[in-house]
């Protein structure tokens, strides 16, 4: 018999977190003199009661025993049951939407892609952006602890490459995970903290700097206005740049440079092959604003670097129309999104290890066609990249473009457009935000949608935080059998 009760005990837990995290929107609303305070009330005492009733029911097992299988069920159920909490505020108060627009504000949310169906966030209750920012926090903070903890032993992707520095717990989860999200969350408040005085300072009303850092350090992308960022175009954005790329590095890097290694971030090859790329993309894009369109200098290299590294780490803000750029910047917008961050932090897409790994194996794989006879071994930050890890690359990398394809035509039979579909497709399953074409609106929103639209994207977007194989091993006959 399959036991579940790991699985629901902690599935409990998260859900009174959520319970109570929804007593900071409450409390704004309250002190705006705002009714949609009420709502959030009784949202919280909904969801407490049953994140308690779940996990005392659930309470009698052997804490230290979750097995990978149980690990498998509890990421995807975290992804797919939470949000539907998260969902309830929008349906019984503001902005008082269908079941639809409201689970897929937040599953958008909580797998930090930032694409949105609420038109009018200006006028919004305050506590209602304040909410989605901290679906996007919570969604960003629990990613990195499956991408540290969860991902590597369940063998995903290739994360296993990881479990040497990580945690090695095979069979054993939950207690060295207790360990490492204490330092997560302390290197993650720190981050948010740092990245709040930052927009408090350059100009952004506390309630906007808190909601937008809660969103720039989740790579979430929400923001508080239908503007987007363009609300505060200048000096904000060169920081938003700074912390959307802090977000973007692996979080085992800040731990240990804390512990007394200043120089962590630094020697991480993959984090220097992100910055690399970011530099050769942002390059590119402001030569050809400069010499084809001639833009003026200081405002190219502001918006080019703000928006490419948007893209980039799938935070998803816009200060720009970027389709006013030409072919060319939108083309390369369209790769990096592809591409996405580092392992381990809140960024989603294919990221910079797995196009590192693949990088390796074909050179090696051109050496040995030229020399048959040596024996060579890829090697990544110079440790060798093990078969079984090039082969989990691989199986994701064409998973990942198989479900980017699949989606888009699927996007395109609900009747969208064929530029709707496919940028609609890659914001999903690459957890980006913006999607472009006639059916979006000029404030980004994917409101317009039809319903089956909206649901394939949902499901794109579960599919893309949660590494694709992750979900996909759980309709497999052998996976539930004992």
């Amino acid at each position: 018999m399959f036991d579940l009760r790991p699985v629901g005990y902690i599935l409990g837990l998260l859900t009174i977190v959520l319970g109570l995290s929804m007593l900071f929107p409450m409390a704004l609303d309250l002190a705006d003199g705002n009714p949609n305070w009420q709502a959030f009330a009784v949202c919280a005492i909904i969801a407490v009661a049953l994140g308690a009733s779940i996990s005392l029911a659930s309470a009698n097992f052997d804490f230290g025993q979750m097995n990978v299988r149980q690990a498998f069920i509890l990421t995807t159920a975290t992804w797919v049951v939470l949000p539907l909490i998260g969902a309830m505020p929008f349906v019984l108060g503001a902005p008082d939407v269908s079941l639809t627009d409201a689970y897929f504000e937040a599953v958008s949310g909580m797998t930090t892609t930032g694409s949105t169906v609420f038109p009018g966030l200006d006028a919004l209750p305050r506590g209602v952006n304040l909410w989605r920012g901290i679906l996007q926090w919570l969604g960003g903070l629990g990613i990195v602890i499956v991408a540290l903890i969860f991902l590597p032993v369940m063998r995903v992707g290739g994360m296993q490459f990881f479990r040497a520095e990580g945690f090695d717990t095979l069979g054993k989860v939950l207690p060295r995970a207790i360990d490492i999200s204490k330092g997560l969350v302390m290197a993650y408040v720190a981050l948010t903290l740092a990245c709040m005085a930052a927009y408090g300072l350059l100009g952004m009303t506390p309630y906007e700097a808190v909601v937008h850092a809660l969103t720039t350090l989740s790579t979430g992308g929400f923001s508080t206005t239908d503007q987007s960022f363009a609300a505060f175009s200048g000096p904000a954005e060169y920081a938003a740049v700074l912390f959307m790329i802090l977000a973007a590095v692996p979080f085992i890097r800040f731990i240990q440079m804390a512990s007394g290694d200043p120089w962590a971030l630094l020697r991480d090859v993959q984090v220097r092959a992100f910055l690399r790329w970011i530099g050769y993309a942002c390059a590119a894009v402001i030569l050809w604003r400069l010499l084809v369109l001639g833009d003026h200098w200081e405002p190219t290299v502001r918006q080019t670097l703000f928006n490419i590294v948007t893209v980039f780490t799938g935070t998803g803000y816009s200060s720009a129309d970027v389709t006013q750029w030409g072919s060319f910047p939108f083309a390369v917008l369209f790769i990096v999104g592809l591409i996405g961050g580092c392992t381990a932090s809140t960024v989603c897409s294919v990221k910079v290890f797995r196009f590192m790994v693949l990088r390796e194996a074909l050179i090696a794989e051109f050496r040995r066609l030229l020399r048959p006879s040596i024996v060579v071994a890829p090697r990544l930050d110079g440790r060798p990249i093990e078969r079984d890890v090039i082969d989990s690359v691989m199986a994701f990398t064409v998973l990942f473009f198989l479900t980017l394809g699949v989606t888009a035509v699927l996007l395109s039979l609900t009747g969208l457009s064929t530029r709707t579909a496919i940028t609609a497709a890659w914001t999903s399953v690459a957890n980006i935000g913006p999607a472009f074409g006639p059916e979006v609106s000029a404030a980004g929103s994917v409101e317009a949608f039809p319903v089956s639209a909206k649901w394939i994207m949902i499901a794109a977007m579960i599919l893309g935080r949660l590494e694709l194989l992750s979900v996909f091993v759980l309709f497999t006959l052998r996976f539930w059998r004992d």
